[in-house]
């Protein structure tokens, strides 16, 4: 079973990533050690998409190295 976009969310809060108030439907979240900028799209209480799970672990994996 697929977290859900929320669980995402927490991760990436939980990881130091602050969320960035935009236009639009993404949600972007910004690190200081971090280049990229991490989006996710979808609403808190959907599941997650394969990709949105990769590019959250793989975002989180970087800063912490």
């Amino acid at each position: 079973m697929p977290p859900k976009i929320k669980e995402l969310i927490g991760r990436l809060e939980k990881a130091g990533f602050e969320y960035k108030p935009g236009k639009g439907s993404h949600r972007k979240f910004l690190h200081p050690d971090y280049p990229f900028v991490v989006s996710l799209s979808g609403k808190s209480g959907e599941d997650a998409k394969l990709y949105q799970e990769r590019l959250v672990k793989k975002a989180i994996e970087d800063v912490k190295k």
